[in-house]
């Protein structure tokens, strides 16, 4: 009888050998590979910090801060946690941003960034360096009323006029970009600032006036001259 052997060939031994160095190889490059990444990281995490110790700390006492307001830069000595809104209005004398909810909910402080309208009570005046700042003041250095504005007067948009600075500051940064909008257009813009008066309606057709729009058919406005105060 023919004996079978249960040991393995030469050449099935070596590609054995082979697979379990493979393996070996594998786990060792695997164990490698995540301490390098491991180092990396940590590495990465160092660099960060060395960076954000590098940069220099403001505060907690007062700092100087630039502001670039209505086209004119001016620099003043305030502490870091000063909002915008207070740096214009105690700082800059620019009262025409009003302080209200002081919780960004009612828009009675916008004023424009970069030409886009924000919430002055929620933006710090140290991170407003750099940027071009417009205010209500900005809109008529001239002495002249804008478009806008002659509508608001025309349409009897206002009431108190708490409001209005923030609702035409908002409203003139839409019609710099979209000169004609739709009453839905001008809500929508308009969604986060609130009139207390309830003022909405004639504000909404002051702007579509402004922008050459008839006032919508469920819009009723009443002329400033038949108004029962006038």
């Amino acid at each position: 009888m023919k004996r079978v052997s249960t040991s393995p060939t030469p050449s099935s031994a070596s590609s054995l050998f082979s697979r379990r160095v493979s393996r070996r190889d594998f786990l060792r490059g695997l164990g490698t590979t995540a301490i390098s990444a491991a180092t990396l990281g940590a590495q990465g995490v160092a660099s960060e910090l060395a960076q954000a110790n590098a940069e220099k700390v403001h505060g907690p006492g007062a700092v100087p801060v630039t502001l670039s307001v209505n086209g004119e830069r001016r620099t003043f000595t305030i502490e870091p946690r000063v909002t915008l809104l207070e740096a214009l209005r105690m700082n800059a004398g620019l009262t025409g941003a009003k302080e209200a909810c002081d919780r960004a909910t009612c828009g009675a402080c916008t004023v424009l960034l970069d030409g886009d309208p924000v919430y002055a009570c929620s933006v710090l005046a140290i991170e407003a360096q750099g940027a071009e700042i417009e205010t209500i003041e900005g809109l008529t250095k001239s002495g002249e009323l804008t478009r806008l504005q002659h509508a608001f007067i025309d349409k009897d948009g206002l009431q108190c006029g708490f409001c209005t600075p923030g609702f035409v500051l908002t409203l003139t940064a839409l019609l710099r970009k979209n000169p004609h909008p739709t009453e839905a257009e001008i809500r929508r813009a308009s969604a986060g600032n609130l009139c207390r008066c309830g003022s909405q309606p004639r504000i909404i057709a002051a702007a579509l006036a402004a922008g050459g729009t008839e006032t919508a058919a469920k819009a009723t406005v009443i002329h400033f001259h038949d108004h029962a105060l006038a």
